[in-house]
């Protein structure tokens, strides 16, 4: 009888697949039928003498697969047919290496994407650049991911919300405050240049010939730094009858002046305040001063205080204390430019005496009505002849005073105040016919016949 492809190579008995034992082989297993096919490479891997190994496949399977009488013949059938269904052994090597190229694959695909989100890019802040790789997608979250925080006054290229590509440049410059004195003016700048020179371009400042109050080639940092600039300007010095135009970064007028090889002397100025900064195109005159000081007394003048006095005739005015003027120390400057005097300047100024108010009071009080007996006599006629008809006449020796020619003590008996002449001419008449009701002509010796016509 034939073998049937499921009959051992050892013993001819049918090999049921289905129901064989699976054996260990090496790291991978397989069914029993492949052992018998694999006899002498697995006798080599598990035996000693090359038949240790087939011995205990064999072994393993007697409970299944009864033994036939006759070793021998056994044997010569295994040597003479081998089974129709053996595979070859490259099939059975594939087939084991098909679950590891499986995960291999698998593992592959995810490599893949890894490798797709990832980007070389060139990040490049305030002039250093390193190249790095991310898996940002735009600008905003590299920066972001390398802790690079952005100001009011930074700049960054590309945009914050430009897309990422491997390959990209990303350039970070921050901004610097700079305070800026340029030509006298001063106000705070930022700029992203990282040197006095490159801010300067920047700022679009002329820096040939200019003063700077730092070197170009001095690096700002973050924190800034203070930088007068003064450009070369075009002045002229107007001097003792000669121009003088140069080209100068001078702070100040008064530089300007000496670089152009003039000397001030004593009060010489110029034009323009020496302090102030000269502009392009201005004109300076230089002033030769030449002068003297000189003192004046001055007189200031009183002020007028009236107050009214009910106990006196309207139109009657008493002067209660006369004014009189202080006195004033001024000091001039008496100045003689380019030949040309000046009018005097005050300079300074002082009191030496205050002046005293002129004080005067002046009557309220209604005209008196006529006096009975003496209205009808010619008044006007004695004032005439006794004070030349003048209301504040006095007489040569100072005793008697007015229209009729009162003594004080006569004057106050009547009802009068003060000096008889101060008081109005109505009044000085009132009191003159008291008078003549209480002693008729007698006070008037040389002129009291013109009361009578």
């Amino acid at each position: 009888m034939t073998n049937s492809p499921y009959e051992t190579f050892e013993t001819g008995v049918r090999l049921d697949v289905h129901t064989a034992r699976t054996l260990p082989y090496g790291d991978t297993y397989r069914p029993a039928y492949e052992a018998h096919e694999s006899h002498g490479a697995f006798g080599r891997a598990h035996g000693a003498d090359g038949t240790g190994g087939t011995k205990g496949a064999l072994e393993a399977t007697e409970p299944l697969l009864p033994r036939q009488a006759g070793r021998g013949g056994g044997r010569r059938g295994a040597r003479r047919r081998r089974p129709r269904y053996a595979e070859r052994p490259e099939a059975a090597s594939v087939r084991r290496l098909l679950p590891q190229a499986l995960v291999v694959a698998f593992l592959a695909g995810g490599t893949t994407a890894f490798v797709a989100k990832d980007k070389a890019v060139e990040l490049s802040v305030d002039g250093r650049p390193h190249t790095l790789h991310t898996f940002a997608d735009d600008v905003s979250e590299l920066l972001a991911e390398e802790g690079v925080h952005l100001g009011a006054h930074d700049m960054v290229t590309p945009a914050p919300g430009a897309a990422l590509a491997s390959g990209d440049e990303v350039a970070v410059r921050h901004g610097r405050p700079v305070l800026l004195t340029l030509d006298g003016q001063r106000r705070e700048v930022w700029t992203t240049a990282r040197t006095v020179d490159g801010a300067l371009r920047e700022l679009g400042v002329r820096a040939e010939g200019a003063y700077l109050s730092t070197s170009r080639s001095q690096p700002i940092g973050r924190a800034g730094l203070a930088l007068d600039v003064r450009t070369e300007r075009s002045v002229t010095i107007m001097a003792d009858g000669r121009a003088r135009t140069i080209r100068t970064n001078a702070a100040t007028v008064r530089e300007a002046v000496q670089e152009a090889g003039i000397t001030l002397r004593g009060q010489d100025t110029t034009s323009v305040p020496p302090a102030s900064f000269p502009r392009d195109g201005q004109t300076v005159t230089v002033l030769r001063i030449t002068g003297t000081r000189e003192v004046r007394e001055e007189p200031i003048p009183f002020a007028v205080r009236r107050t009214a006095d009910p106990t006196l005739f309207r139109g009657t005015e008493v002067v209660e204390q006369a004014g009189r003027p202080g006195v004033r120390r001024v000091t001039y400057s008496l100045r003689t430019v380019n030949g040309v005097r000046q009018r005097p300047r005050r300079i300074s100024s002082e009191v030496v005496r205050a002046p005293q108010p002129h004080i005067v009071r002046f009557g309220t009080m209604d005209h008196p009505p006529s006096v009975r007996g003496a209205d009808h006599l010619d008044w006007h006629g004695l004032a005439a002849c006794e004070s030349g008809g003048r209301p504040d006449a006095v007489d040569p020796s100072g005793t008697y005073g007015g229209l009729y020619q009162f003594d004080t003590g006569t004057w106050h008996s009547l009802g009068g105040s003060g000096r008889p002449q101060d008081a109005s001419a109505e009044e000085q008449t009132y009191r003159a016919k008291k008078l003549y009701v209480r002693r008729g002509t007698s006070p008037w010796p040389h002129c009291g016949g013109r009361l009578h016509g």
